[in-house]
């Protein structure tokens, strides 16, 4: 079951010159960190271009329960009335993130330097995933989480009712984890402190001093250095959310790989902790073009041109750009089968704790597709087979990972043979219109 009502099994068909443009929905990560950092101002912050999928919906959910006032408007502008740091009231029923491993995380943070308890689960595949890794640096603040054996979902927590603050330094790669430590961190007196040794995406950094914190970003000898003064009064916010570069990724890549295509992927949001696909690709011999570059909302933009590839070859993709590009490693996966030559992925052991363990599923549905894959704890490498050279043909499992499934189905329409996906559902928590976008452009992608 996908955790979002029955399984929708889909099949994508060969087809050649996707053409025309790709409106991708508004950014996840900017859209969930624009309704919390929203609640937690205040006044009323006005969003417009909010991604509309699931896991953001439950994000907006959460956000009514803890006592901020959320609306949208028939046009889809979104209006929240927040309650100003450390406002969260108790919530009266537990808070259900779907399938949103960075809403649960970041409200968790949010919540965890108030004297309050919240209980949080998720969908099956959510439930499967740590949590420690965010219970763990919230504890220094005072706030005890109770949750399942592993530190799994459903949980527990309350949060501190004389928070103080704290210096952490994250240890593996994670936006989440640091940014939800800095949201606890509002509520906390004085400064708190965040270390990291590779820098992950900023969106809440970003988003913070836009909100008018006092955070500042040093680059030392440990890392990258952030540190947050607490308990400012958050001003509300009129924030135009740039489409989602994950989003992005699905039809540019289709375009890169399918015989006779010309796809334009207009606003995408090209801050350089998100970029490293775009980045890789064009390394690899992609025609993969930016226009109009510009800045929005504090986020660099740029529309993207994307036609098809053929020659393309292979490359290694250095471990320190893992953190700008972790959610697309299985779509650049696909891409390498249709490359020349060998693409080496390294670092990258994260892809092991996500919606599922990204590198198992990819690597089982490639080799069932023809597709020669060898993979370690943190590595996993694809022999490419050329333009048009993979076989297809095969029925792949998606594990309730939207991202596995649109990679697959990206897949199919420049393999030989039609791709399948046992179910497509869970692509309506990220990309809900992923599949009249990528119809108008011209594959043929059916529910079987």
């Amino acid at each position: 079951m996908s955790g979002h009502g029955k399984p929708i099994p889909m099949i994508s068909h060969r087809v050649t010159g996707l053409q025309g443009t790709a409106e991708v929905p508004g950014d996840k990560s900017i859209s969930h960190r624009a309704l919390i950092l929203g609640a937690l101002s205040v006044g009323e912050t006005v969003v417009t271009g909010l991604l509309e999928g699931q896991d953001v919906l439950d994000t907006a959910s959460a956000m009514r329960a803890f006592g901020a006032e959320v609306t949208r408007d028939d046009d889809g502008t979104w209006h929240v009335h927040g309650v100003g740091v450390g406002g969260f009231a108790e919530p009266g029923q537990v808070i259900d993130c779907g399938n949103s491993g960075t809403g649960v995380r970041l409200i968790m943070g949010a919540m965890a330097t108030s004297p309050i308890t919240a209980t949080f689960t998720g969908d099956a595949s959510l439930n499967k995933r740590p949590m420690a890794r965010i219970t763990d640096p919230l504890a220094l603040f005072g706030a005890h989480a109770v949750g399942r054996a592993g530190g799994r979902l459903p949980m527990t927590i309350t949060g501190a009712a004389d928070p103080v603050p704290v210096r952490y330094t994250v240890p593996v790669p994670s936006a989440q984890v640091k940014s939800a430590v800095l949201l606890a961190g509002l509520n906390a007196p004085g400064r708190t402190v965040v270390i990291e040794a590779e820098a992950t995406r900023d969106h809440t950094e970003r988003m913070l001093a836009g909100f008018g914190a006092e955070i500042i970003t040093e680059e030392t000898g440990e890392g990258r250095v952030i540190t947050l003064t607490g308990q400012p009064e958050l001003e509300p916010q009129s924030i135009i959310v740039p489409r989602d570069p994950s989003s992005a990724a699905f039809p540019v890549c289709a375009a890169l790989i399918t015989e006779g295509s010309d796809v334009l992927v207009p606003n995408i949001g090209l801050n350089p902790t998100r970029a490293g696909l775009f980045t890789t690709l064009r390394e690899m011999g992609a025609d993969l073009s930016y226009e109009n570059e510009r800045e929005e909302g504090g986020e660099p933009v740029a529309d993207l041109r994307a036609r098809y590839s053929p020659d393309m070859e292979g490359i290694e993709v250095p471990p320190a750009r893992a953190a700008s590009m972790i959610d697309e490693y299985p779509v650049l996966s696909v891409v390498a089968g249709f490359a020349r030559g060998m693409t080496v992925m390294r670092g990258v052991k994260e892809l092991r704790v996500k919606e599922s363990d990204r590198i198992e599923a990819m690597a089982t549905g490639l080799r069932a597709n023809g597709v020669s894959v060898e993979d370690g704890p943190d590595w996993w490498t694809v022999e490419g087979r050329g333009a048009g050279g993979v076989p297809g043909g095969a029925t792949c499992a998606s594990h309730l990972d939207h991202r596995i499934a649109m990679s697959f189905l990206v897949m199919g329409m420049a393999a030989k043979k039609p791709v399948s996906v046992d179910d497509g559902g869970p692509i309506a928590t990220s990309f809900p219109i992923f599949e009249a976008l990528m119809g108008g452009l011209g594959a043929d992608i059916r529910r079987a």
